[in-house]
């Protein structure tokens, strides 16, 4: 996953980033409203953290700004107010949810994971496609109940394709995910990643292919009916491991 923190004050930012890279997501810093506004038009965020009070423009107001070109991304509002009014002008403008401060860092990993399973529909930290099960708390991958040792990068490539279900992700989007905008290496790259992701799940699997390619504009994760139409014995093994 990829998130912005939108905060002018240095240490809860850095203290946000560090406990966000240390759950394996890619994490930007914005120290105004205006360059955070910059970045989410630049790049393609999961979630967004913003401050309340900063020094060029209110947290309204970049939340307002926000719903009008990126509708649907996860904002957590952040803020030293804990007034009821305050939280129902921030609820009423889009904010996804309210955290005051001073906070926990596990309370709000539990909130930034909440958040995101509730944007993509998932109710459950575990999201399946037959019997292939991917755990986004623990970043565990399983096929058949057997685990599917992934590197940090396969495993953040699938996590996205996973989040997205039902999307096409440009390889710029991956790139964008697994590197964070920082010397990025070339395109060709992703299609290594899919490549090695592909031959450890099948390996897994039975030689299920669960990702497909749409050419010319990137990849996506198969539905659970292709890949019984595929595989037709996909689905007895899906009800035999159930």
């Amino acid at each position: 996953m990829r998130l912005l923190v939108i905060e002018d004050e240095n240490l809860i930012a850095e203290g946000i980033k560090l406990a966000c890279i240390a759950e394996g997501f890619v994490c930007q810093i914005a120290e105004n409203g205006n360059d955070g506004l910059e970045m989410i038009h630049f790049y393609d965020y999961d979630i967004i953290i913003l401050d309340l009070l900063l020094p060029d423009m209110s947290g309204h107001e970049i939340l307002a700004k926000i719903r009008m070109f990126k509708r649907n991304i996860p904002v957590i509002v952040l803020s030293g107010l804990n007034s009821t009014e305050e939280k129902i002008k921030c609820f009423s403008n889009g904010a996804d949810d309210y955290l005051t401060k001073p906070f926990s860092r596990n309370e709000l990993l539990a909130r930034i994971y909440a958040i995101m399973r509730r944007a993509s529909g998932h109710y459950s930290s575990i999201l399946e496609i037959g019997t292939l099960a991917i755990d986004f708390n623990n970043k565990i991958v399983t096929i058949y109940g057997q685990e599917v040792q992934l590197t940090n990068k396969e495993y953040t490539i699938l996590e996205l394709l996973m989040f997205r279900r039902g999307s096409i992700i440009s390889k710029e989007t991956f790139l964008n995910h697994i590197y964070g905008g920082m010397d990025e290496p070339d395109l060709k790259i992703v299609d290594v990643f899919i490549c090695k992701l592909r031959k450890k799940m099948a390996k897994v699997s039975g030689g299920i292919n669960f990702i497909k390619t749409i050419w010319g504009r990137g990849y996506s994760v198969k539905e659970q009916e292709e890949i019984e139409q595929e595989h037709p014995s996909f689905k007895f093994n899906r009800l035999k491991a159930g």
